[in-house]
């Protein structure tokens, strides 16, 4: 499905693709209990290796995974991360989310684009939260 989708994409002015992997709302206990018995990082790896070898131009993977996602898959690599969550939110303010980072911990990590919802949206004043935000990205 992946090669077919690649190689459907392959003409110009398609769009690029991503594959995700795991998403951040999961830790170990949940991919255990849906069958996956190995940790987040191992199964990210496996799957962010099989959309590669398919052609896939990117890999939506967590912050915690980003580091080892860039070194098997190299510099040139799109590799967006969701569950960003603002150094000022604090740990009350994870949501959903299990695998989480601050907007800096991504990028520093290797995070090439970031995912920020619920931070901005259902903040009182969302353009201020996005300044914020790429403030933290700046000072990392």
């Amino acid at each position: 499905m992946m090669r077919a989708a690649a190689e459907a994409a392959s003409v110009p002015g398609a769009p690029r693709l991503l594959a995700v992997t795991v998403l951040t709302s999961m830790d170990g206990p949940q991919l255990a209990a849906v069958g996956v018995p190995d940790p987040p990082e191992t199964q990210v790896l496996r799957l962010a290796r099989l959309a590669a070898a398919a052609g896939i131009d990117g890999l939506i993977c967590s912050a915690e995974e980003v580091a080892a996602v860039r070194q098997a898959m190299g510099p040139d690599a799109l590799l967006v991360v969701p569950g960003i969550r603002p150094a000022t939110d604090g740990p009350a303010a994870t949501d959903d989310q299990r695998r989480i980072a601050t907007p800096g911990e991504a990028i520093a990590r290797g995070a090439s684009m970031l995912v920020v919802g619920r931070p901005i949206t259902q903040a009182a004043d969302p353009g201020a939260a996005a300044a914020a935000i790429l403030d933290q990205i700046r000072l990392s």
